[in-house]
């Protein structure tokens, strides 16, 4: 078969998988919900509209999102690629889907199944013009780690030093630039129910990142640029290039040892606490993305390790996993910082500047329509005593429905869409930030992330106010 013809088979075998797996999930809630209001009791007191769901189908719900998560798991699996990073993002997203799902996705972190060896090694070769066995004084052929994009071997240099080696899986990146086109027509779907402005950036955005990602020559100099950053700081560890056993297809770097983050047994077992785990999480986020503006774009729990010492509150963080490290541009963190500064300081003008300086406005956007549903969802954010994960988890769908609703009458809403657009750079930021929330919430769910990381905020305030006098 002619590659090209090979190409759209491929893509039309991952088309239909993916339609498969998501449109049947679709059907099944959409079948659940029917039977609901098919056989819904009343209740006795409550008043009009007051029903109850009868027992029997709460537990064939159970079942129902118990058989949807491993099938979920099973194709994306299968499908690797770009839809293995879409089951990393959502297993940590435990307030927003159903339990079940994140605990089976779970595994995507760092138990993806690995490729043979044979097929890496070939990889290998190919890259560097040598064997491993020439490179390395042994290899062991079981990887450590396996993820979507390349696996991690253990070996020795001759010199008898433990190092790290990373391997891209070879034809990876033609697999993505497929799984991307099936993103593209898939987003185009979407935007027509959804019309935000420039939504097409997100897109972009993943395929530079991915792009990114699958160059280790990149990743090799933004571990050295970050691991620089933190030289002062003795509680953030990276790991180093070994630059002459590597290339754009293999990373060989120094072995970094310690417990998996979200290994809260063996955290115990160090003596570690983890309230200080969760806020050296916080601090070091916050340096990279408003002082450094070199932030990790990817803080899923198997990118960091912790390293016990004599005081359980001053735990070491090993940083790993450098091939989504990003920049942020100057407008994004002064619109940031000014969204801070507002929200502390209950200035709702200086909340929408900052939302205007990101780039949430879109050209023509109807600007009064804008802040009055800013100063909506600001007044109800200083309503709110309680903004830990924990507290979010344990509201009601009818409190976060109530949350999140704009108040807007439906025309009203649809200009308010076309009015948004995806501000450019955005989505490395909103990834990075949304899990790394519910990073921390699986830590510690009673921290407050935005206070913990406030004080790393109040030096850029200062220097505002220095510059303004």
């Amino acid at each position: 078969m002619p590659p090209y013809d090979a190409g759209r088979m491929a893509l039309f075998w991952r088309l239909t998988t993916s339609i498969w797996l998501f449109g049947s999930i679709f059907v099944g809630y959409i079948w659940h919900w029917c039977l609901v209001q098919l056989f819904r009791v009343p209740e006795e007191t409550g008043g009009y509209d007051a029903y109850h769901t009868p027992e029997w189908l709460v537990l064939r719900r159970e079942r129902m999102e118990e058989r949807y998560a491993e099938r979920l798991y099973l194709r994306m699996l299968q499908l690797r690629g770009v839809y293995i990073k879409l089951g990393q993002v959502l297993s940590v997203m435990g307030g927003a889907v159903p339990r079940v799902y994140a605990t089976r996705l779970e595994k995507l972190q760092d138990q993806v199944p690995p490729r043979p060896f044979s097929e890496v090694e070939e990889a290998f070769i190919r890259s560097l013009k040598r064997t491993p066995g020439q490179c390395f004084r042994d290899l062991d052929e079981k990887p450590i780690a396996a993820a979507s994009l390349g696996q991690v071997h253990v070996a020795h240099l001759h010199d008898g030093s433990k190092v790290a080696v990373k391997i891209l899986y070879p034809g990876i990146r033609d697999l993505i630039r497929i799984d991307m086109r099936v993103v593209r027509i898939a987003l185009h779907v979407y935007q027509w129910f959804i019309p935000v402005q420039n939504l097409s950036r997100a897109h972009d955005a993943l395929v530079d990142l991915l792009r990114r990602e699958t160059d280790y020559r990149i990743e090799g100099r933004c571990m050295t640029d970050m691991a620089a950053n933190f030289s002062g700081d003795p509680q953030l560890l990276f790991p180093e290039v070994v630059p002459e056993l590597s290339s754009a297809d293999v990373l060989t770097m120094t072995f970094m040892e310690g417990s998996k983050i979200t290994d809260f047994a063996a955290l115990e077992r160090l003596n570690v606490d983890r309230r200080a785990v969760a806020e050296l999480l916080v601090k070091a986020f916050y340096q990279m993305l408003l002082v450094d503006r070199l932030f990790h774009a990817d803080p899923h729990p198997g990118n960091f390790l912790i390293q016990a010492t004599d005081d359980p509150h001053s735990p070491r963080l090993v940083v790993l996993d450098f091939g989504s490290v990003s920049t942020v541009g100057h407008e994004t963190v002064e619109g940031l910082i000014d969204v801070l500064q507002g929200y502390f300081e209950q200035q709702e003008a200086l909340v929408f500047q900052g939302i205007e300086r990101i780039g949430f406005a879109a050209p023509g956007a109807d600007r009064d329509l804008l802040e009055q549903t800013v100063k909506t969802y600001f007044t109800r954010l200083l309503r709110i005593e309680d903004t830990t994960p924990q507290a979010l988890m344990d509201a009601s769908p009818d409190e976060l429905q109530a949350l999140v609703d704009p108040e807007l009458e439906r025309a009203e809403l649809r200009r308010l869409m076309k009015s948004v657009q995806y501000p450019e750079g955005w989505f490395y930021v909103e990834r990075a930030s949304v899990l790394l929330f519910w990073l921390c919430a699986q830590i510690d769910p009673k921290l407050d992330t935005v206070q913990a990381g406030f004080p790393h905020v109040l030096p850029l305030l200062a220097n505002r106010t220095e510059s303004l006098s």
